[in-house]
């Protein structure tokens, strides 16, 4: 065998060899808080374990799972060195005041805002940190109180985003269903909301009177982007092929893996 005959089947032997390694990609990082300072929801923990499941399915993150606030934070830790530099994006299942203080509070905000990270709101993470003002406007809204605790009828407003495309304009579903105040589609892009014609209305828990419940969706908040879903308070709600795929894609556009349109837009005509 002449010599570089031979010197070009090692490189090919090489180059085959390493390629698989090469072409693997880096898989992010979902750090996923479940915590409660109000209301224990159940579900939690299988709500975060959902995340976890559709991060190792699809090979695109990996989830840290997380019962306390520590990791939320810029400075260096030496418990284990992580901070939120370490992470893509965070998950919120989530109620009342947690215990932050207000370097946590500034570096959750930069950590979105000026890095370009992701954030995502579960539920009840809307019913979460009332006197922190700024974790509203960054959610989006807060909860307000939940009227209906049924089956019901969901309309899909944008079906163009990837984590709804694979709704119909319209589906059924049972769960708690939650209204909002300090919510603005001025500041949001609603991809989901509730027909309001498979609920009643006259309750005395029904506070908004424009009949607009939004139920998912997302926003830019300044280099960042957020993802919320009001849905998840039922444990079949996560067993839901279409919701898992919600998630799934929810959590690839939040992470920058993949584009979605989340300019404002106002309510569609009924």
């Amino acid at each position: 065998m002449r010599k570089g005959t031979l010197i070009g089947l090692l490189v090919l032997i090489f180059s085959v060899g390493a390629s698989p390694q090469e072409q693997r990609p880096v898989k992010k990082r979902l750090l996923a808080i479940g915590m409660s300072a109000g209301f224990q929801h159940d579900s939690i923990t299988y709500g975060l374990a959902t995340l976890w499941k559709l991060g190792q399915e699809s090979g695109l993150w990996d989830t840290y799972i997380r019962t306390d606030t520590q990791l939320i934070t810029k400075k260096k830790l030496d418990a284990n060195g992580k901070n939120l530099d370490y992470f893509d994006a965070v998950v919120f299942y989530t109620t009342g005041e947690l215990p932050m203080d207000e370097e946590q509070k500034a570096s959750l905000l930069s950590f979105v805002r000026d890095d370009g990270k992701g954030f995502l709101g579960v539920h009840s993470a809307t019913d979460t940190f009332y006197k922190w003002p700024e974790y509203g406007e960054m959610i989006g809204g807060y909860f307000n109180d939940h009227p209906w605790h049924q089956k019901v009828r969901v309309n899909v407003e944008d079906r163009d985003f990837p984590a709804t495309k694979q709704f119909p304009k319209s589906f059924e579903i049972t769960d708690e269903i939650y209204q909002f105040r300090d919510f603005s589609r001025d500041r949001v892009r609603v991809l989901m909301s509730l027909d309001p014609n498979s609920v009643n209305l006259t309750g005395p828990r029904v506070h908004r009177t424009d009949k607009d419940f939004a139920l998912t969706w997302v926003r830019n908040y300044g280099k960042g982007r957020v993802f919320y879903t009001a849905l998840g308070h039922e444990y079949q709600v996560w067993d839901r092929p279409d919701i898992q795929k919600m998630w799934l894609e929810a959590v690839k556009w939040a992470m920058g893996m993949t584009p979605g349109d989340a300019a404002p837009r106002p309510k569609p005509a009924d």
